[in-house]
């Protein structure tokens, strides 16, 4: 599809959502709106006109972009759009803070706060976002593949999170989504414990959580890998955790909320006796953001739909022991769920 034409089309479907004109200020929103990438812009979306604001350092940029009127900001940019709007506007107000509110207020606006007008849009993928989220994934899939051939044992999580990089970077990717998690051990019984000097050790587990960016779209993935014969407790903990996950998949259909499919994996967990030790949210969704809509977690009151991209991550964590949590990104059909990573999910041993 040619730019011009998804411009457009996102353009108008977003129209169809407005009571009055919105302020759009996420940069994210923005590009996704126009494709215009920087970090200082504002698009004012209307009935009739599409104003695109932005300073000196991107307006060669901002001129390549199809139908926007175009403002060049000489200070304050939201200063500037207060000056140039008048009226009724709505604002996103999940991301304007209260200086900026104040702001546009001073300026004479009118403001209405408006949430998730543009994050539900992004929400369901067109056929070229998808593709790009397939490359993404096809490299990651690679990257994993090549790093189980890496020695773990006697190296440190930093070591080998640095090499988890030069891979990706090899196989293609233009960046990291994230800083990549490898976490042994203790470290790994932290959903979101961060690489450190520790030396990795035999007989442990070791969650590597990464993923890459491909054209601006993120691949978020995580396999757990064992350094030799795990003991009792954490073994036991990777084949409830790949029940949970296999369940957690096949409920993520078209139609079924957030809240029953993360049920559906939590609910093998809690039947093991583990349930306290699963304490985050089974999935989310993955786009121009590593997180975004929707949500698939206890407190989700979303629908999931054919063109969503959703991550099933379910984890048990023992402290002071290790980590498990094996996560694939699925692609909502309005049949069986499209699961974009082929890498194995058995438990892979490494030395």
């Amino acid at each position: 599809m040619a730019v011009a034409t998804r411009v457009s089309e996102r353009i108008e479907r977003l129209r169809e959502q407005l009571e009055e004109p919105l302020l759009v200020t996420s940069g994210v929103n923005v590009r996704y709106l126009t494709g215009f990438t920087s970090s200082n812009a504002a698009l004012l979306v209307g009935d009739d006109r599409v104003i695109l604001f932005t300073d000196f350092r991107y307006i060669t940029a901002a001129r390549a972009i199809p139908g926007v009127e175009l403002v060049q900001s000489q200070g304050s940019l939201l200063k500037t759009v207060a000056e140039t709007l008048d009226g009724r506007v709505g604002f996103e107000s999940a991301v304007v803070t209260y200086a900026g509110y104040e702001t546009l207020r001073d300026g004479g606006l009118e403001l209405v706060p408006r949430t998730s007008l543009v994050e539900s849009l992004r929400a369901v993928k067109d056929d070229g976002e998808l593709a790009t989220i397939r490359e993404a994934a096809r490299i990651t899939d690679e990257v994993y593949a090549a790093f189980a051939e890496e020695r773990f044992v006697g190296r440190t999580e930093r070591d080998l999170a640095w090499r988890l990089e030069q891979l990706y970077r090899e196989h293609g990717a233009q960046g990291l989504a994230f800083e990549a998690i490898v976490g042994s051990g203790p470290t790994g019984a932290q959903p979101h414990g961060r690489p450190t000097d520790r030396v990795i050790e035999a007989n442990t587990t070791v969650v590597v959580d990464s993923g890459c960016v491909v054209d601006g779209y993120n691949s978020d993935c995580t396999r757990t890998f064992a350094t030799g014969d795990l003991p009792g407790d954490l073994a036991e903990a990777y084949d409830v955790t790949l029940r949970a996950q296999l369940a957690g998949l096949d409920a993520m259909r078209a139609g079924t909320t957030g809240h029953d499919a993360d049920a559906a994996a939590r609910d093998v967990i809690e039947a093991a006796g583990l349930g306290d030790k699963f304490g985050h949210g089974l999935g989310h969704g993955v786009g121009l953001q590593v997180h975004e809509a929707p949500g698939a977690r206890r407190e989700s009151s979303d629908t999931l739909a054919p063109g969503n991209v959703v991550s099933c991550e379910p984890g048990i964590y023992l402290p002071d022991r290790g980590g498990v949590r094996i996560e694939d990104l699925v692609v909502i059909t309005d049949g069986d769920p499209e699961i974009l990573y082929a890498y194995t999910k058995e438990l892979v041993t490494v030395r």
